[in-house]
């Protein structure tokens, strides 16, 4: 009996590997197909701006508490960006959409890798900002010793959910060519056109992207309810604001990230829109990489400051 399953399992992987998929995109809502060069420009701008928020970590003005994790999340926002938008674009000029089934998990696999790791960035930067805030004498100290630790668990755990979730789709079987009914490889929609059961799929996925949000909403909504408990005590009110306008801009990024991941993984009703799914995987693939660049550099002064000093440098050897 084992022999049999195992032949059985065997040939199911091997006609899962010969499968093509075709990427549909926006493709039956032509009024919604966005120019090429608009998706170029998008991609040039988020490219640009998450590898300038890297080098501006360098000025020293950033070397300050709640600045550690810029550069990270820029690199994670740089790196899932990277992963996706290439495919958009030739899906947008080429008529063949086609990805093999290996390339298809490839780009499932690394995706959930960054998302799932700026799930849980966005909660450390949140525990950051409740030791700087709450804990400032003993910020650097603290923080310094757990940075590398706290950033190769994340990774660590993000792996292991990408491995988990990427293993579980590729024991579904396919059976020919098949339309995966967005511009990228994921999950609900690979699932969708499996011959398979897709019960364990769908379950492993709410279950962990639940647990993710959940865990991680915690650790932010536990940190800022100090944070803003500290603030209350402040007596100045130029700490106030300083404070309020780094923490505007995290809790922006959270809302727009969270808010999407949320909707389109942990809300089972909102599949029955195949559109809406497709909007929601445009929003944190393209839009979000490009707007936390700009939410950090337009609601910090200390990010424009290090920008236009980066600016005067850069003219002045110009000149000379």
């Amino acid at each position: 009996i084992t022999h049999s399953s195992s032949s059985v399992f065997r040939n199911q992987a091997n006609q899962s590997a010969e499968v093509t998929f075709i990427l549909l995109g926006f493709s039956e809502y032509p009024q919604l197909q966005l120019p090429f060069l608009v998706f170029l420009t998008i991609y040039r701008v988020t490219v640009l701006g998450n590898l300038g928020m890297i080098l501006i970590k360098s000025s020293s003005m950033l070397h300050t508490p709640m600045y550690f994790f810029l550069s990270p999340l820029s690199f994670l926002d740089f790196c899932y960006l990277t992963v996706v938008t290439p495919k958009l674009l030739e899906n947008l000029v080429v008529e063949d959409r086609t990805i093999s089934f290996t390339g298809c998990l490839i780009q499932f696999f690394f995706v959930c890798i960054f998302v799932v790791t700026e799930t849980f960035l966005l909660a450390v930067m949140a525990y950051d900002q409740f030791v700087a805030v709450c804990n400032p004498l003993l910020y650097t100290v603290v923080m310094s010793q757990k940075l590398c630790s706290l950033v190769s668990a994340l990774y660590s755990w993000s792996i292991a959910c990408s491995l988990i979730y990427t293993h579980f789709l590729s024991t579904l079987s396919f059976c020919g060519t098949k339309f995966i009914n967005n511009f990228v490889c994921e999950q609900a929609a690979i699932v969708a056109i499996s011959c398979s059961d897709p019960y364990i799929n769908q379950e492993i996925i709410l279950v962990s992207a639940t647990f993710n949000e959940v865990s991680s909403l915690m650790i932010i909504f536990t940190s800022y309810v100090f944070i803003f408990i500290a603030v209350l005590r402040m007596p100045s009110t130029g700490g106030h604001h300083k404070v309020f306008s780094t923490c505007a801009s995290h809790l922006t990024t959270i809302t727009i990230f969270h808010g999407t991941i949320l909707f389109l993984y942990c809300v089972p009703n909102s599949r029955s829109s195949w559109l809406m799914v497709k909007v929601a995987s445009v929003f944190y693939t393209v839009v979000i990489p490009m707007l936390n660049p700009v939410i950090y550099s337009l609601r910090n002064k200390d990010v424009k400051e290090s920008v236009k000093k980066l600016i005067n440098i850069k003219l002045f050897y110009d000149k000379m």
